[in-house]
């Protein structure tokens, strides 16, 4: 049978769910829909995901639960920016109306395009969380291998 390893070509069904103290909240399954295709190291999956496919043989079903920030780091503080109102105007889409919880798109000096989370927002100013949205969190990752080229 074939196993992961890095570099791998791989079909299966996964489940992600944040774990608290009420149970379980699910994120993105595929398990009633078609499958995930993907390759290791394509940055598709994070990478902590990722290594706990690696020696998972064609066929396995596998469940692993990952402390905070294990599976995406930890929050960083850091990360969350308020930006003067003026600014942020600037560049939004013009006539966008954005609430807290919208996620946005910015690009950076570089070029480079990172998401942020609206998490407030006044005449003023907006706060943004550029956190990935499970930074800090306990997750469970539950995969079912179809197969790996």
């Amino acid at each position: 049978m074939a196993v992961i390893t890095s570099g791998s070509h791989i079909t299966l069904h996964y489940r992600l769910a944040v774990l608290g103290d009420d149970g379980e909240r699910e994120i993105v399954s595929t398990l009633s829909g078609p499958p995930a295709t993907l390759q290791l190291g394509a940055g598709h999956l994070a990478p902590a995901l990722e290594q706990r496919l690696i020696g998972l043989e064609e066929g396995a079903q596998a469940s692993f639960d990952l402390g905070s920030g294990q599976a995406f780091g930890p929050r960083d503080p850091n990360l969350v920016q308020a930006l003067a109102r003026t600014e942020f105007d600037r560049h939004a889409e013009a006539g966008a109306v954005y609430e807290t919880g919208d996620v946005l798109e910015f690009h950076t000096p570089g070029g480079d395009r990172v998401a942020g989370v609206v998490k407030d927002r006044d005449d003023k100013r907006v706060v943004i969380d550029f956190n990935h949205p499970l930074a800090g969190l306990p997750v469970r990752f539950s995969v079912r291998v179809i197969g790996v080229l």
